[in-house]
């Protein structure tokens, strides 16, 4: 009897085919999302501009695109796999970007309501990766490898540090005072010693870069390896370790939880540290582009460095947040970027 009333509940119930088949979207917040983004472009083509904006129809035709990938997302019978559930937990945020883009080309674009040069609209950013993206890129690629050896070298530096002092008393007695006292200093406050010592701007960005990486990787891998439980030690010496192996498979893994904590750490702060540096004596990067940006009025330029800026440094970041849960599994999850 109980096998025969759910039997006939079951049925009374609209299969999933048959909400498809009544209309019913699989994702309505997305469906939603797409519509938006729809309107949004037919108001920036039909809207005539305020000024001599390049780019709007371009502009429009990108926002009709989304809108119309979005729509289909959210109509499709079939599931997108993981893209399509990353779409639909972003469907409420993607309503919310469509209504502040418009109220920004509305205050911008079509009604003027915000002075030029100082807030461009989104067209205009649009047309500086048209129009100036081999300049852009090039400041890409030289801020990156910029930041590429100063950090390599800064985490190199911090990590052997800090396992040097978190094993070592008597290279704690040492080094110790001397961390306290330089540590907390800013990276930008070696700037007119760096470019004075160092041979050319290049190798002083690269040391100030290191250093600004390489104060929080030696802090935090000296507390990882001071924290490790002591009886990891004694069960690997009753079985015939020697201090190598104590130091490179007991210590080192304990403590990589601390030590990507200093990476993260020191990648905000070398990333602060490269564009300052590269705005005073570099002639090429990101912080070059935005002084110059800067000097020729040309805020657009310089909104669209600061995107590309963010998207980098985000991206970096959760490239090494891969890094770190590949590497430390058991621990994935714990903490979100």
């Amino acid at each position: 009897m109980r096998d025969i009333a759910l039997r006939s509940g079951a049925a009374a119930l609209p299969g999933r085919g048959e909400a498809r088949r009544a209309g019913v979207p699989l994702a309505p917040s997305l469906v939603a999302a797409g519509l938006a983004w729809i309107g949004l472009a037919a108001a920036t083509a039909a809207w005539p501009d305020a000024g001599d904006f390049g780019c709007t129809p371009e502009f429009a035709g990108a926002l009709a695109a989304l809108g119309t990938g979005f729509l289909a997302a959210g109509l499709l019978p079939r599931p997108l796999g993981a893209a399509g559930r990353r779409l639909r937990d972003w469907s409420h945020w993607l309503v919310a970007l469509a209504a502040l883009l418009g109220l920004w080309e509305v205050a911008t674009a079509k009604l003027a309501w915000l002075p030029m040069p100082f807030f461009p609209p989104p067209q205009a950013i649009v047309e500086v990766f048209v129009d100036d993206y081999a300049r852009l890129a090039d400041s890409v690629w030289h801020s990156l490898r910029l930041l590429a050896g100063g950090y390599v070298l800064g985490a190199i530096a911090g990590f052997t540090l800090g396992v040097a002092v978190g094993w070592s008393r008597a290279v704690g007695y040492w080094v110790h005072p001397v961390l306290r006292f330089v540590g907390p200093l800013p990276a930008t406050a070696w700037l007119p010693l760096a470019f004075f010592v160092f041979p050319s701007s290049g190798s002083a960005s690269t040391f100030l870069v290191a250093l600004a990486t390489g104060f929080p990787v030696t802090v935090l891998t000296w507390s990882g390896i001071a924290g490790v439980n002591k009886a990891y030690y004694d069960v690997a010496r009753t079985l015939g370790a020697r201090e190598s192996f104590l130091i490179l498979r007991v210590a080192i893994p304990a403590a990589l939880p601390h030590v990507f904590v200093g990476l993260f750490m020191g990648l905000g702060g070398s990333f602060a540290v490269l564009v300052v540096a590269e705005m005073l004596g570099v002639k090429a990067g990101l912080g070059w582009y935005l002084q110059w940006a800067q000097g020729w009025a040309a805020y657009a330029n310089m909104y669209a460095a600061l995107a590309v800026m963010a998207l980098a440094c985000s991206g970096l970041i959760t490239l090494l947040f891969r890094v770190r849960d590949r590497l430390l599994s058991w621990q994935k999850g714990l903490v979100q970027w």
